[in-house]
């Protein structure tokens, strides 16, 4: 627990490599379209719960991971933003499922150290082109779920995206007061 304190107050954070393709907004709506890198990822899947209480299971795990609970014991600092994917209904609630992602540091990118903890996997990920907004506060599920259906409301026919899951960012620990981001990420699709 205590390396997982120092990492996330002192350890270092990167930032997960994207490229910004274009700009756009509409109305109050502004927002990118971006190519992100792959590479490898520690992931933690929870089903069987609201997305607000598995994201309170699913994080401290990834945490823990990164700051040191592994075959190494290595700290290895923070790839920003943590991402969770979500799994829309038609209604446009979410269902009891989410997968967060964190991106492995480039450091430990060829050779990373295998969790500790058996619900952790190391997966590659294939890069990603996203629709991307941004937000501050507090994020909750209802808040994620706004921001998503702003998002697709200003891309309209504009863009093609995945309609069955989308992701959604955060970029700050939790102890950060104020100037918080999120962003909702769409990922768009080639159909």
């Amino acid at each position: 627990m205590l390396g997982m304190i120092k990492n996330s107050l002192f350890g270092s954070v990167e930032t997960w490599p994207w490229q910004v393709l274009s700009k756009g907004s509409k109305g109050d709506v502004f927002y990118e379209e971006r190519a992100c890198e792959g590479r490898k990822f520690a992931t933690v899947e929870v089903t069987d719960k609201p997305v607000d209480e598995a994201l309170r299971e699913a994080m401290p795990k990834v945490m823990k991971y990164v700051g040191g609970s592994n075959d190494k014991g290595l700290g290895m600092g923070m790839t920003v933003p943590i991402s969770f994917a979500v799994f829309p209904s038609d209604d446009g609630d979410l269902q009891k499922k989410l997968k967060v992602w964190s991106r492995i540091p480039n450091k430990f990118q060829s050779d990373p150290p295998a969790p500790s903890d058996d619900s952790i996997k190391i997966e590659d990920r294939e890069g990603i082109t996203v629709y991307s907004t941004q937000f501050g506060g507090y994020a909750k599920a209802a808040d994620y779920t706004a921001q998503a259906a702003q998002l697709r409301s200003a891309l309209e026919s504009t863009a093609k995206y995945q309609t069955d899951f989308y992701f959604c960012t955060g970029y700050d620990p939790p102890m950060k007061p104020y100037g918080r981001r999120n962003e909702v990420w769409l990922v768009k699709s080639s159909e």
